[in-house]
């Protein structure tokens, strides 16, 4: 089964001075982004004209096409059952064969219309357990009945859908517009909510519908000539309840997921602050007594007796291998954490709200290009301490090591999107411009930032490195360094699995995610608990005498990265249907994508983390 993701051809508009309609042209099962195999547009009726609305950075990096539609209407002007277009199918004839089979696809596959008027979403609401009411920010192109006779997705509403092996197109839409009307100044009315109800109606005739009869069958089996009137009624009606500032929330309170996040996350928030708390108590008071039993010992004969993490003090500082490779990720690292911490800052003060279509990713995107400084300067510094002394070669691979993989994973993916003939494929000119901001702006920063921290002196360390390593002894299973990397990214992930469900539905399935101030606590609670596992681990080593921390406890932290990319496997083998190669090939590529970025941010975390714990608890013991 491929996925699918044309660009269809459905939305609503409405000429000046009436309201405006678009669609977004994503139609869904499970994922939107990563469609492909796109033999034609659907074939729906077509606006005759219309100019189509230009989309931000963020909306293309999305792949959110909006097109211009031609259901048309006037404010506060009642429509009933208006014809749009008709649409005619011979099955003899291979192009009009081809093009129902490609309908009857997107039926089985339960793929979705979203419309939007004046940048709300137009919801299809209906009626779910437990006496809650569920607002879909779309509906589905229509359903099938199997030739078992069981219903389909939203075949379930209709009783009168029953016919085995049929599907049921949605050519009809009961459209209802709130408005709000504006008592001061001069704006008249505003919307508020646009709802409508989708149905099925095999007119009788076709050129004055009437909006009754038995619904649209398309029997799999059928042939010879088949017509399909698309039609919608529309009203109005006042609403004084609903402001205009609160429009959205009808739709944010009636998803499914929020009563569970409340739960779920209080939940990860206590066991995670509990947990925190413990790790911060061991460590305080076990490092209060070893560093008050290190400074009483005055006499030669005591220091003869050192023992723990105070017998590698001529080694901590030593510089790590790959010490060039590691500061060029740090750096990187850097930019990524400062750049996630200020997008989801404004996303809690609503800036980059649902209604901001696109406003989340482009803010990223333009604090990423911004923030080359910080990258360059923390790359130099800790290079320049690890005692290397080629800074071109540093502040040339901090500005394109990991960017670079970033976009070729990313050009590569849409070379497979072009290939396929998707919307979602960036276009040249777009690519054109991410690489003018990459090498124009970001770049020199870079190299801004870097020379900075070249000219500064060498951070200074609180104890002297030997010239002659220590050797390290003999380590247990528990202190060798990879089951501790395993162990210490299990705590980080499991602070942040159930949002990253969430995050994922919003990527994949279409699903709006709003809840930024619950990400942002989670993001707070994951810089905590990263930095605690890998303090705490790297104490247990340095007590076992192993005194390589740089490597430790940047791959400690960032080792969550590789839980997240085991839930993103779970999640695709569970959550989508997905069978198509190129499809596969899409969600995989994205997921690296995101999964290096989660590396670099959590590595970042741990690596500062440990390298401000080591400087603190050797610059207060007594070193002779």
């Amino acid at each position: 089964m491929d996925l699918l993701h044309p660009r269809e051809r459905i939305p609503l508009v409405v000429p000046s001075p009436s309201l405006i309609f678009f669609i977004i042209l994503k139609l869904i099962l499970g994922i939107s982004q990563i469609c492909c195999h796109l033999l034609f547009w659907f074939d729906f009726c077509q606006a005759s004209e219309g100019k189509r609305p230009s989309e931000n950075l963020g909306q293309v990096l999305f792949g959110e096409r909006i097109e211009p539609s031609p259901y048309k209407f006037t404010f506060n002007k009642v429509e009933t059952c208006k014809l749009v277009c008709t649409k005619t199918y011979h099955t003899e004839k291979a192009e009009d064969k081809q093009k129902l089979d490609f309908l009857k696809k997107s039926m089985l596959l339960n793929y979705q219309h979203h419309w939007i008027v004046d940048n709300m979403p137009v919801t299809w609401c209906y009626d779910v357990e437990d006496g809650q009411r569920f607002c879909n920010p779309g509906f589905p192109i229509g359903c099938y009945i199997t030739d078992k006779g069981h219903a389909k997705d939203a075949c379930v509403i209709n009783s009168e859908f029953h016919e085995r092996d049929t599907f049921y197109i949605f050519n009809h839409v009961d459209i209802k517009i709130y408005y709000h009307v504006v008592e001061t100044g001069s704006m008249g009315a505003r919307l508020v909510a646009a709802k409508l109800e989708p149905k099925s109606f095999k007119h009788t005739h076709i050129d004055k519908p009437d909006c009754s009869g038995p619904p649209m069958d398309i029997s799999n089996k059928a042939s010879g000539e088949i017509k399909i009137a698309y039609t919608y009624s529309i009203s109005f009606e006042e609403e004084k309840n609903i402001r205009w500032a609160s429009r959205w929330d009808y739709i944010l309170e009636s998803m499914p997921h929020t009563h569970i996040q409340w739960f779920s996350i209080m939940n990860s928030l206590v066991i995670v602050l509990f947990l925190s708390g413990m790790v911060a108590m061991i460590m305080l008071r076990t490092l209060h007594k070893d560093i008050a039993r290190y400074n009483q010992m005055d006499s030669t004969e005591d220091a003869q007796e050192e023992f723990g993490w105070k017998l590698v003090h001529g080694d901590i500082f030593r510089p790590p291998r790959k010490g060039m490779l590691l500061s060029v990720f740090l750096g990187s690292g850097t930019q990524i954490l400062i750049m996630t911490f200020v997008t989801l800052f404004f996303a809690c003060l609503g800036f980059l709200s649902p209604a901001n279509r696109g406003a989340l990713m482009t803010c990223a995107v333009v604090l990423w290009v911004l923030l080359g400084t910080p990258a360059g300067y923390v790359a130099a510094r800790f290079y320049k301490s690890f005692g290397g002394e080629k800074w071109k070669t540093n502040v040339l691979l901090t500005s394109f090591l990991c960017p670079g993989i970033v976009f070729a994973d990313f050009f590569i993916m849409n070379l497979i999107l072009w290939g396929e003939g998707s919307s979602a494929a960036i276009p040249f000119g777009t690519l054109v411009a991410i690489l003018a901001l990459w090498f124009c702006i970001s770049v020199p920063l870079t190299f801004i930032g870097a020379y900075v921290g070249f000219k500064k002196n060498a951070i200074e360390h609180p104890v002297r490195t030997n010239q002659i390593p220590r050797q390290i002894p003999e380590q247990s299973f528990y202190t060798k360094p990879l089951p501790g990397i395993i162990m210490g990214g299990i705590l980080p992930f499991g602070c942040i699995f159930i949002q990253l469900f969430f995050i994922l539905n919003s990527i994949w399935s279409h699903q709006m995610y709003y809840m930024f101030g619950f990400l942002f606590l989670v993001f707070i609670i994951l810089v905590i608990t990263c930095s605690e596992a890998t303090i705490l681990l790297c104490y247990f080593h340095l007590c076992a005498e192993d005194y390589h921390w740089q490597w430790r406890s940047f791959l400690t932290s960032g080792f969550t990265a590789a839980y997240f990319l085991i839930y993103a496997i779970h999640y695709f083998f569970s959550k989508l249907q997905i069978t198509g190669t190129a499809s596969t090939i899409l969600y995989f590529g994205y997921t690296m994508i995101m999964v290096l970025i989660f590396f670099l941010f959590t590595g970042t975390i741990g690596f500062f983390a440990c390298f401000w714990f080591v400087t603190k608890i050797y610059s207060v013991v007594k070193v002779d």
